[in-house]
């Protein structure tokens, strides 16, 4: 069972973080975004081309899992290194990291053109 408690206690330093049961587990959110999993009590920080390599060079595995189909899907969270549960500023630190990748990952998003839709047009008088 995950101690939700345990989590918002670490996260007291990063300011107003929420939490939200997700994948059968818990997403931890910094001003509405999505920072880390915690799966089956292994935390994962949210990743992207700045901070993964910090995970790279430690072998820290991404967050992956198989559909029923036997898809495997794996997502841009690594897996926290121990040491975060043992000093808060290094919990802190690492955290950070996360936040600065999902702000990123919020701005590419945004910056994205949206394709439009095709509609079908209908004659009003065929209707």
């Amino acid at each position: 069972m995950i101690d939700v408690e345990f989590f918002r206690d670490l996260c007291r330093p990063l300011g107003q973080v929420t939490s939200k049961r997700m994948f059968g587990g818990l997403c931890l959110w910094h001003e509405g975004l999505a920072f880390a999993l915690v799966i089956a009590d292994t935390l994962y920080f949210k990743v992207d081309g700045d901070n993964a390599p910090a995970f790279d060079a430690r072998d820290l595995p991404r967050f992956s899992y198989t559909t029923a189909t036997g898809r495997t899907t794996v997502m841009s969270y690594a897996r926290a290194p121990e040491e975060v549960f043992d000093d808060p500023e290094v919990f802190a630190e690492w955290a950070r990291g996360a936040i600065a990748a999902a702000r990123r990952a919020a701005a590419a998003k945004a910056a994205k053109p949206r394709r439009a839709r095709s509609r079908k047009s209908v004659d009003v008088a065929e209707a």
